[in-house]
C-alpha cells in the first residue's frame, strides 16, 4: 500500500467549494498546455500529443487498478490484514511485510490501524515491517509502474517492499531485544480515531455484492479512486512531456547517470525530501531515465520517496517516540539505497 498520499488526505469527491478544484492537478494540466500556446507555439503540439499518448496508454490499466482497490475496500479486507499481526512474532512479521502492499488504505485510514495494533500489543517489528512496506506498493502503485517504466520496475519495487519490510522487521526485533525500544508510544494509544477501521474487527465479505451497503461502498471507492488518479496520471504525463522537451540528457546523466554508487545514493537522498506521490513519479522518472538517469538510481528515487510521504512520516512521529521514528527514516534510506544497488545489478 503507499498509504494513498499526501494529497489524497483530502478524498476525491468529498468537494464542497466549487473554488476548491483550482486547488487540484487539474489546473496544471490545463494551464500548462495554455501557456506553452503562449510562449512556445511550436511545441505545443508535441507536448500535448506526448502527454494525451501516455495518459492513454496507460488507461487499461487504471481501469483495473481501480476495480481492485474498489473490490478491496468494498469487501472489507482490513481485518484480515490485520489478524495477520496476531500469532508469533517471526510470522507475524513476514505477514506484515507481505501484506504492506496488499493493503487498501488512504493516508487517514493507516493511522487509526496502527494505533489499534498498538493498542492490542502487536509486535513493534511486525508493525515496522507493515510500516515500510505499506508506502512502497499498492496494486494501483503496481500497474501503473508497470505502464510507466515496465514490469522489471514493477516487480523490483514490489520485492524492494517486500524486502525493506523483512528486513525492517528483523532489524528492529533485534533492537527491541536489546533494550532499545522500552517507550513505544506517544501516550496513551486507542483503537481507533473514528477515521478509519479497526484492525480487528469484522470478517471481509468477499462477494460484496451481496450487501447494498458494500455495493454503495464500491462505488463510491471506484468513482472516488477513478478520479484522483486520473487527475494525477494526467499531472504526470504533462510534467514528463515537459521534462523530455526541456530538460538537456546531458544534464540529468551527469548528475545520475552512469553504474556507480554515487548515482544511487544521490537519488535516495534527492528522493527523500523531494516526494512525488507514487502515481506522479513513474511517469517523471519514465522522463528521467529517457534522459539518461540509471535503473539503479531511478529504483532508488522510487523507494526513497515513497518511505519519506509525508502521510507515511506524520503516521510514525503522531504515534511513536523519536527512537522509532529516526529507526523509520534510517531504514528506509538504507533499504532505497540497497534496492538500487540491487536492481542496478539485475537489470
Amino acid at each position: 500500500m503507499t498509504t494513498l498520499d499526501t494529497a489524497q488526505e483530502a478524498r476525491p469527491g468529498r468537494t464542497t467549494n466549487p473554488l476548491s478544484v483550482l486547488a487540484t492537478p487539474w489546473t496544471v494540466v490545463v494551464a500548462v498546455p495554455l501557456i506553452i500556446s503562449i510562449l512556445d507555439p511550436e511545441r505545443f503540439e508535441a507536448i500535448v500529443g506526448f502527454a494525451a499518448g501516455a495518459f492513454l496508454s496507460t488507461l487499461p490499466y487504471i481501469a483495473f487498478a481501480v476495480l481492485l482497490i474498489a473490490w478491496l475496500k468494498a469487501a472489507g479486507a482490513e481485518a484480515s490484514i490485520g489478524r495477520a499481526f496476531e500469532g508469533r512474532e517471526n510470522r507475524a512479521i513476514v505477514l506484515a511485510a507481505l501484506f504492506g502492499g496488499l493493503a487498501p488504505f488512504c493516508s487517514c485510514e493507516v493511522i487509526p490501524f496502527i494505533a489499534g495494533l498498538l493498542a492490542v500489543g502487536a509486535p513493534l517489528s511486525a508493525i515496522m515491517a507493515f510500516w515500510l512496506a505499506s508506502p512502497l506498493i499498492d496494486p494501483p502503485t503496481l500497474l501503473i509502474t508497470a505502464a510507466a517504466l515496465g514490469w522489471p520496475y514493477a516487480i523490483g519495487k514490489a520485492v524492494a517492499a517486500v524486502g525493506i519490510g523483512l528486513a525492517g522487521g528483523y532489524a528492529v526485533k533485534a533492537l527491541t531485544a536489546g533494550g532499545l525500544f522500552k517507550d513505544v508510544a506517544r501516550g496513551a494509544i486507542k483503537r481507533g480515531c473514528g477515521c478509519g477501521p479497526s484492525p480487528f474487527d469484522g470478517r471481509p465479505v468477499w462477494r460484496f455484492w451481496a450487501e447494498g451497503q458494500r455495493i454503495d461502498n464500491f462505488s463510491a471507492e471506484l468513482r472516488a479512486n477513478a478520479a484522483f488518479l486520473a487527475q494525477w496520471l494526467a499531472l504526470a504525463y504533462v510534467l514528463e512531456a515537459l521534462l523530455v522537451t526541456y530538460v538537456p540528457a546531458s544534464l540529468m546523466a551527469g548528475l545520475v547517470g552512469g553504474e556507480g554508487l554515487g548515482p544511487i545514493v544521490i537519488s535516495a537522498l534527492v528522493g527523500m525530501p523531494a516526494y512525488l506521490n507514487s502515481y506522479v513519479a513513474p511517469a517523471l522518472l519514465a522522463g528521467l531515465t529517457e534522459q539518461g538517469m540509471s535503473p539503479g538510481a531511478a529504483m532508488a528515487f522510487l523507494v526513497a520517496g515513497a518511505v519519506s510521504s509525508i502521510p507515511a512520516m506524520a503516521a510514525v512521529w503522531s504515534l511513536v517516540r523519536a527512537p522509532v521514528f529516526a529507526t523509520y527514516l534510517a531504514l528506509g534510506v538504507t533499504g532505497a539505497i540497497v534496492s538500487g544497488i540491487v536492481f542496478q545489478m539485475v537489470v
